[in-house]
This record gives structure tokens, C-alpha cells and sequence, in this order.
């Protein structure tokens, strides 16, 4: 059975409602044989989308060493979370070198956080003048941002700038604390972008809640909503596996499911999100 693929906001991308996540075990140091292994495994059940950023420890060179000739068969990603033009530009170079290709589909301003962080980097020599450049030239097709913490501040980088997909939190914690589902989202799928959902298992926390009944819950709740594709980190081949089965089997939440899983995880909302001042 195939994976479902959804579009990419108006990118005219189609990407698997699963994605392969650059944590896990590809956010490590010396892990080669089993990076190849998770990343090449991912292809071969049918993933397109695979996410990475130049933070991550060794992914960007785990999926230089695993893709080889199999760079046209995927959506790759990556990220930088530098603020100024000369140092995205320099992770991009760095990042294009490790994974072994000469472009990226989708390269995403990484974790924006702050006024601070806004101001830098769209301000004079800021890094969305990089992202822009890299566009103009082929070095990446499409241009992303990443919010982890405040969605107020990833919703004043919509208004700032034309991005074409955001990756944000997704999961039944977020209408109970900081809600990206309400502040960011309407506005991301007005401006038609891809809606790309993270953390949606709160970063494996799940298993806190007393009435935990397995990741299922939570992987349907994330793409019971507008979303293109949720990616995951997996620690191996055996939590690939599940979650690939999770979405070929994929039957969209009913309201009354949501609103009981949103319930159940209401007491420990604050604690699994886990948003930094």
C-alpha cells in the first residue's frame, strides 16, 4: 500500500504525509551503517519528504553517504539558524557539500524565536537576503521558516516575508498552551502555504499521559489537520516501519476523537510542550 501524498501548499510539490525527521538517530556523531540504513529503508517504503538541518550533528553527511545516486528520488530539506546573509550563505555551502547535491528542494530560516531574531534577519545583510539569493540561483526551489516556541513570533514572519511553507508543533497539547493551530495556521493556509507538522508525538513525551494508548492517537491528530506532511525522527528501522504503517493506514480524527485526546492531554499541556521563555 502506498503512503498518501498531499500538495505542498501551492509549491506544486506532492509529498508523503510522512517524512523522515533529521533527530533521532541522524542527530548523532558515528553512526553511519545505521543512518544508511534508516534513510535508505525510508526510500524503499516509499517516503519522499526527508528533513534535516546544518544544526543537527552528523544528518546533513548521514544522507550525503546514504543517498547517493537516490538524490532525484526524494524531497530533501534542510535549515539554518543563522541570522545574517554571509553566514546562511556559508551554512548553505556547507550543507549542499554534505549531502551531496547541488540543490535543495526546500531550505528553511531555522527556529526563530525572538524580536531580536526577527530584526536581524530581515534587517540590512539579514539572512532572508541569502534564502532569497539561493532561490534566485537554483540552490534551493522553495524558501521555509521554523517556529518552535511562539507562534506570535512565526506569525510576524508571515507577515514579513512571502515563505512557502512553515514548520510548526502539531499535536492536541498546542489549543490547550501556545496555539499554533490558532494563531499560525489560519493565516499560513490563507497565504497557501505547506504546513509542514512537528513535535506531534511532544518530542516522545507522550507516554506521560496515564491514558497513553500508543503514538496512533497522536500521528491521526496531527494530520486530521491542514497539513502537508508531519515528520518524525525515528532512533531506527523498527519506529520507521510503525509510523509508515501508521500512515498508510490513515483515517482522519473525528471532531468528538479530538476533543477527547485534547482532554486526556490537558493536564500535562505546559509540562509536554515545554516552550523556553
Amino acid at each position: 500500500m502506498d503512503i498518501p501524498r498531499r500538495h505542498l501548499g501551492e509549491t506544486g510539490a506532492e509529498v508523503t504525509i510522512f517524512g523522515l525527521g533529521g533527530e533521532g538517530v541522524l542527530r548523532t556523531q558515528g553512526n553511519e551503517q545505521e543512518a544508511y540504513r534508516l534513510i535508505n529503508r525510508a526510500i524503499d517504503l516509499g517516503l519522499n519528504y526527508f528533513e534535516s538541518a546544518r544544526a543537527y550533528s552528523g544528518s546533513e553527511s548521514y544522507y550525503g553517504l546514504a543517498l547517493k545516486e537516490r538524490r532525484d528520488e526524494i524531497f530533501l530539506t534542510s535549515k539554518s539558524h543563522a541570522r545574517d546573509k554571509k553566514g546562511a550563505l556559508g551554512h548553505l555551502s556547507e550543507t549542499l557539500r554534505n549531502m551531496g547535491t547541488d540543490h535543495l528542494d526546500l531550505w528553511q530560516v531555522h527556529d526563530v524565536r525572538t524580536e531580536a531574531d526577527i530584526a536581524e534577519i530581515f534587517g540590512p545583510n539579514g539572512a532572508i537576503e541569502a534564502f532569497e539569493e539561493a532561490k534566485a540561483k537554483g540552490s534551493t526551489r522553495f524558501v521555509g521558516v521554523t517556529g518552535h516556541h511562539d507562534p506570535q513570533i512565526t506569525l510576524r514572519c508571515l507577515e514579513m516575508y512571502p515563505f512557502d511553507t512553515v514548520l510548526m508543533p502539531v499535536n492536541p497539547g498546542e489549543p490547550l498552551y501556545k496555539s499554533f493551530l490558532e494563531v499560525v495556521m489560519p493565516v499560513a493556509i490563507e497565504k497557501g502555504m505547506g504546513v509542514v507538522a512537528m513535535k506531534i508525538y511532544f518530542r516522545g513525551l507522550a507516554a506521560r499521559i496515564p491514558e497513553y494508548k500508543g503514538m496512533a492517537p497522536f500521528f491521526r491528530f496531527a494530520l486530521s489537520q491542514p497539513v502537508s506532511t508531519v515528520v518524525i525522527g525515528c532512533d531506527d528501522v523498527i519506529q520507521l516501519e510503525e509510523n509508515v504503517a501508521f500512515a498508510r493506514s490513515f483515517e482522519p480524527m473525528s471532531e468528538e476523537e479530538m476533543e477527547d485526546l485534547q482532554k486526556q492531554v490537558a493536564p500535562f499541556a505546559r509540562e509536554l510542550m515545554y516552550y523556553k521563555p
